[in-house]
């Protein structure tokens, strides 16, 4: 990657900020992650059309960061709003840790905004769909704090990720997480979201797996609503 691209990469994110739905200061955070090709006006929406507009909490208020445009190898190297790169979507490829870590160090300063507007680490959560939620198990997990959970749906990260090396090794105490697939979905194959969570517990980490019958690559209501649900149960009020 040139230094000039690297440069664009590394500037800090743009982000769609929704607040708590109180009015009042938020005292947590949830960090949202939408997938390749999408956008977070997008992901946004998506999620207001699936549950009437009602994914808002009373003090917790909502970041939704848009990755940069960059050259994505599945698409021929066409730019698209990609978290990182790779060779291909299979759970067999080998990261691009150059890629990714770009994209992960400028997740964790926007942890640090939160942190900074008196947001404490174990009360912020992230995650994301798709691309977004594998981005946002390199940022959960491979970060010198330790946050308040993270959430993958519709994703997975490759059987030898440099998520689960560091897990290997971790001094702290880790991140819960909830992982959710569609038994469905031709893209990110229902075996690799489950051995993402079978993975996670192996190393110690209290995951949530929850499987939805017939869901594509897509969200269901359901599956937003059981979201909430956990989100709640972590970040209590």
């Amino acid at each position: 990657m040139s230094a000039e691209k690297t440069a664009a990469l590394i500037k800090p994110l743009q982000r769609l900020v929704v607040p708590n739905s109180s009015g009042r200061k938020h005292t947590a955070t949830v960090i949202f992650l939408h997938g390749s090709g999408d956008t977070a006006v997008g992901v946004r929406h998506w999620l207001n059309v699936l549950v009437k507009g009602v994914f808002r909490f009373p003090h917790i208020r909502i970041v939704y960061p848009h990755a940069p445009q960059q050259p994505y190898t599945p698409l021929n190297g066409q730019l698209s709003n990609v978290w990182f790169d790779r060779r291909s979507i299979d759970a067999n490829t080998t990261e691009m840790l150059n890629s990714v870590d770009v994209m992960k160090d400028r997740i964790h300063q926007l942890i640090e905004d939160e942190v900074r507007q008196g947001i404490p680490y174990h009360r912020i959560i992230i995650g994301g769909f798709s691309m977004g939620g594998a981005m946002a198990l390199h940022a959960g997990y491979r970060y010198s704090r330790s946050l308040g959970g993270i959430f993958a749906l519709s994703s997975f990260v490759p059987k030898d990720s440099a998520v689960f090396k560091e897990l290997h090794s971790y001094k702290r105490s880790p991140p819960s997480a909830i992982v959710m697939s569609g038994d469905n979905d031709e893209l990110v194959k229902f075996e690799w979201g489950v051995a993402v969570a079978n993975t996670l517990k192996s190393l110690g980490i209290d995951c949530q797996f929850q499987m939805f019958e017939g869901l594509q690559h897509d969200m269901s209501i359901e599956e937003i609503n059981i979201l909430k649900e956990w989100i709640i149960q972590k970040l209590p009020e």
